[in-house]
């Protein structure tokens, strides 16, 4: 399985940006790209969550913005993982919309419900609350804020609540061809 152009994988927290995104680079024998890494490594923080509670919200958009722009610019073909906020940061829709026409930005679509699961089973440790309340109690409403923007974003959208890993990334790959 190859890729022949790039693909960005993009959705909300526990959607599977990074584990898809894994199998599909190594699949494809591309590099891959971890925004969410970038961008704390960018402000010296060991994760996402760290450089939010030590630089800020705001500080942490910046950083996705410019490490997006750079990983667009480094290789080809390549897997790109967006955070989840990563379209919101400032100017990142932008560049998004400009890169359709040459790269394949696939939204991984889950509901909720199985954000909520998938969440639940995992260290949330590290996932800062976005809204001020617990990071299961506010899914619903970042994926009311963020949905239309994501579906406006993409070139193409996997619904994934009812598919294995496996499944995602064969069909991530066709759709992206």
């Amino acid at each position: 399985m190859t890729a022949s152009r790039t693909i960005i994988l993009m959705g909300l927290r526990g959607a599977g940006k990074s584990t898809i995104g894994t199998a599909m680079a190594r699949a494809a024998g591309v590099p891959r790209f971890e925004i969410d890494e970038l961008a704390a490594a960018r402000l010296a923080a060991r994760d996402a969550g760290d450089a939010i509670r030590t630089h800020g919200l705001d500080a942490f958009r910046h950083a996705e913005s410019t490490v997006l722009g750079e990983a667009l610019a480094a290789a080809s073909p390549c897997v790109i993982c967006l955070g989840g906020g990563t379209p919101t940061a400032p100017g990142a829709a932008d560049t998004l919309r400009a890169a359709r026409t040459r790269m394949a930005i696939v939204y991984l679509r889950a509901t909720p419900t199985t954000l909520r699961q998938r969440l639940a089973a995992t260290d949330l440790s590290s996932r800062p609350s976005l809204t001020g309340r617990h990071p299961l109690e506010e899914i619903d409403e970042i994926f009311a804020l963020r949905d239309p923007l994501y579906r406006e974003l993409a070139t193409e959208v996997l619904e994934v609540d009812q598919l294995g890993e496996e499944a995602i990334v064969i069909r991530a790959m066709q759709l992206a061809s």
